[in-house]
């Protein structure tokens, strides 16, 4: 007896199984797509939280200005200050940082971090949707056919 015979057991759990999978692909991406409708429209201040994304991740120091490098060692009673001056490799090192930073900086400007967010969360609501439905709407369509030939 073959294993996915017209009315085998194994067939019919297949098929209500994979039917059901779809469903809930089906079901989530919607859920996640109606959320996310209702953020944008009713409830603004849902995304608040998220809204600190807006800026840079972190704070900015303005120009930064080398500074000496102290250590301070302990002697007994007596403390030692070792002074060291920043060298030339790395005060150019540290101007190409700031460089890059700026850059940095310029370019985040123009990002719209939950504008990102929100279309990142529906592009894989819509992806759910498009693999849900169709896996669903085969395995259901089999299913109500062999229903309609038994009877």
């Amino acid at each position: 007896m073959p294993l996915f015979q017209k009315h085998s057991l194994v067939r019919t759990i297949y098929l209500y199984l994979f039917a059901l999978v779809g469903l809930t692909l089906v079901i989530i991406g919607t859920v996640r797509l109606l959320d996310l409708g209702l953020k944008i429209f009713i409830f603004k201040e849902a995304d608040k939280p998220e809204s600190f994304r807006s800026g840079p991740p972190y704070p900015t120091f303005g120009v930064l200005e080398p500074a000496p490098v102290r250590k301070e060692k302990a002697l007994g009673e007596v403390k030692i200050t070792e002074k060291k001056e920043i060298s030339v490799e790395e005060k150019d090192a540290l101007g190409r940082w700031l460089v890059e930073y700026q850059s940095w900086q310029e370019s985040q400007k123009n990002i719209d971090y939950l504008r990102a967010s929100r279309e990142r969360e529906a592009s894989n609501s819509l992806a759910f949707i498009i693999i849900g439905l169709p896996l669903y709407l085969y395995h259901w369509f089999v299913i109500t056919r062999e229903r309609k030939k038994e009877t």
